[in-house]
Formats: structure tokens, C-alpha cells, sequence
């Protein structure tokens, strides 16, 4: 299957629901990453949507969900596991004048991450095939995003060397995470909560902001 108009028309009617008008170039690129998206989930499993009707709320406009608090941060981003580049790919397409790196320890992802790379021609993106420990960039990242990737704990204990106390860490969840707040570093704080409301999307929807506190 491949990406149709009522794809292309669920997104726009998405992304203003969100408050977000895409330009046509926006629209384009997305719906040209949702195919990539599409194509290479068969072999290489990026995702377990797999069925591509799915693919625009629970990926693309959950993606898009966070651009207004991604507007008022920095141009220098982190997005830690990465995986199929959510919300990494379609920020940088929403996003064209700052800086994304995409980070994923797995192999076959980030070499799909490069494909969309290349074939997006997204030169604010660069790829990084590394496990987050390791990673040793060369100065903090203004803010450092993850979607479903790990728990909060260990979400900020394996980044908390890639930012400052400028950073602003952001972590897109379902319910809301108590348990996981109550077993955050003692040198982060929880800095804002909002509730996501994504088109589509039944289940809830989170975004924590966490800070260094010292």
C-alpha cells in the first residue's frame, strides 16, 4: 500500500486541528517520508504500526503534537532513540533552519534514517549510529527529545551528559507517568506537563519537560 489522498488529506485536516498550517513543501515532505515509512517497515520493521492508515495520527501527528513547545526552545536538537525518526524527522521538516541529530543504536534504523536523509535532501538532519552512552557529541543540545523509548529514570541518567542546565529534556509518553516521576535523578525536575491531544488517537498522550535542577 501506498500513500493516497486520504492520506494526504487526513493530515492537513490533522495538523490544523493542531493548530499547525503546513506549507506545501511540509505537506510534501511528510507524506513523502510516510511512504518511506511504509516501504521500509516491511523488511526492516521500524515500527509495530504496521498498517499505514495508522501511520498518519499515531506517527506523523503525534510528531507534530509537540512543534508548539519545540518552537519556544533552542535550534540545537537530540532525538534518542530514534527508531522509524519520530518525532525527529518530521520536526526537522517542520523545523528547516535548525539543527537535528538522530540517534539510534540499531543498525538497520539509522540506516533508514539516512535514506530519508538523503531522499528528503533534509540538510538540518544528521544521523548518528551510536548507543546514547556513548555518544560524546561536541557541545550540549538545547533540548533532547524521546518518544517511547526508555523510562524517565534512565531517560535522563543516559543523557544527562549530552546537555546543560540550559537543556530542556522532552518526553513524549501515554498515561501519565507518576510512578516513573517519583524515580527521577535527584539533579532533574519535572518543568512543565502538557496533555497532548492528537487526531486519531484514542489512548492518551503526554509531554513531560524535565530541566537540570543543578
Amino acid at each position: 500500500m501506498s500513500v493516497t489522498q486520504r492520506h494526504a488529506e487526513e493530515l492537513l485536516q490533522g495538523a490544523r486541528e493542531l493548530g499547525i498550517e503546513l506549507s506545501a513543501q511540509q505537506q510534501e515532505q511528510l507524506l513523502a517520508y510516510l511512504g518511506l515509512l511504509i516501504k521500509w517497515n516491511k523488511a526492516y520493521n521500524l515500527t509495530a504500526v504496521r498498517d499505514p492508515d495508522e501511520m498518519v495520527s499515531r506517527h506523523l501527528l503525534d510528531s507534530l503534537s509537540v512543534v508548539p513547545f519545540v518552537a519556544e526552545l533552542g535550534d540545537n536538537w537530540l532525538d534518542v532513540g530514534s527508531g522509524g525518526g519520530m518525532p525527529g524527522v518530521p520536526l526537522a521538516i517542520m523545523f528547516p533552519e535548525r539543527r537535528f541529530t538522530l540517534l539510534d543504536s540499531n543498525g538497520k534504523k539509522t540506516r533508514f534514517l539516512v535514506q530519508v536523509k538523503l531522499e528528503l535532501k533534509l540538510a538540518n538532519l544528521e544521523v548518528v549510529h551510536s548507543r546514547v552512552e556513548a555518544y560524546r557529541p561536541e557541545q550540549p543540545f538545547d533540548g533532547i527529545s524521546s518518544r517511547a523509548f526508555s523510562s524517565l529514570e534512565d531517560f535522563s541518567n543516559w543523557t544527562r551528559h549530552l546537555g546543560s542546565v540550559d537543556t530542556q529534556w522532552l518526553a513524549m509518553k501515554g498515561v501519565h507517568p507518576d510512578d516513573e516521576l517519583q524515580a527521577l535523578p535527584t539533579d532533574f525536575r519535572l518543568s512543565a506537563t502538557h496533555v497532548l491531544r492528537v487526531p486519531g488517537c484514542q489512548g492518551q498522550r503526554h509531554l513531560l519537560i524535565l530541566r537540570r535542577s543543578v
